[in-house]
């Protein structure tokens, strides 16, 4: 056991917030800190594996992606294009046919963001992958994405209740995860079906499987398509242990979605 004073020198990096692009939510006193575990959840198609991506490869920080819900291709094309900013549909193009290697040098600086994509890991597959991340760099990531919670092979599940326990026990372990390796672990999820359109704020009760426990942070995230096919992502804070939250989900900050170059550009307004 340790005392108040012996507390503040055993933290380590617990508890330092990780560099993030998304401004409105630092003004509603969203951080992703280490050593904590969050879960953003939203409709399928909404942009809520681009918000996770523009995330990891913000500020060149060490990450570890587990994108079981996206292929290589989908995920080397959408990072390229975030990175430089060029035409996502001619990065693909070019991937695919093999004309790549403009890219390589700016990609070889984010050499230590990795991604896995095996499509149904377990938690072994999990374990092996941060005991090779850290084999090779000499730390854990200072960031852990799981993309999506429920790609994440935990046994078999019989029905309603025994899935939303092992959901419960799943997020238990991403909690213990974060305080383990003093990452911050953002885990991403589905929304129930009569919010799937994505198309109104989600409350918290909008999270498929009621896990709202475990997460020290939770945000929904819903679009707004305008005639010109443009979108905005709004992403609110529904549960905050280290801030401002707003259950209902009527509180977000606006992000423009870029269709060439897949970031997320800060709206003016806070809502």
């Amino acid at each position: 056991m340790y005392s108040l004073n012996q507390s503040a020198t055993i933290r380590g990096a617990a508890g330092e917030p990780i560099p993030h692009p998304y401004t409105g939510l630092s003004r509603l006193e969203v951080e992703f800190r280490r050593g904590e575990f969050s879960l953003a959840a939203a409709g399928p198609g909404t942009g809520k594996s681009l918000f996770a991506l523009n995330l990891a490869l913000h500020g060149n920080m060490p990450a570890l992606y587990f994108s079981a819900d996206s292929g290589a291709a989908t995920q080397l094309s959408r990072a390229t294009a975030i990175i430089t900013g060029s035409d996502v549909k001619e990065v693909k193009r070019r991937l695919l046919d093999g004309d790549f290697a403009d890219y390589a040098e700016v990609l070889a600086k984010r050499w230590w963001v990795r991604l896995v994509y095996e499509a149904r890991p377990s938690l072994a597959d999990l374990e092996v992958s941060l005991a090779a991340y850290f084999e090779v760099f000499g730390c854990y990531p200072h960031l852990i994405v799981v993309d999506n919670i429920t790609n994440i092979d935990v046994g078999s599940v019989g029905d309603a209740e025994s899935f939303t326990f092992s959901l419960e026990g799943l997020c238990e372990y991403l909690s213990e995860m974060a305080r383990e390796t003093m990452a911050h672990v953002l885990a991403l999820h589905h929304v129930t079906g009569e919010h799937s359109d994505g198309m109104k704020p989600i409350p918290l009760s909008g999270v498929k499987g009621k896990i709202g426990r475990v997460p020290s942070l939770i945000l929904t995230i819903h679009k707004e398509i305008d005639g010109m096919d443009g979108r905005l992502l709004h992403i609110s804070p529904v549960k905050n242990r280290e801030g401002y939250e707003d259950s209902s989900g009527g509180t977000y900050s606006s992000y423009e979605l870029d269709r060439v170059s897949m970031r997320l550009i800060p709206a003016d307004a806070t809502f």
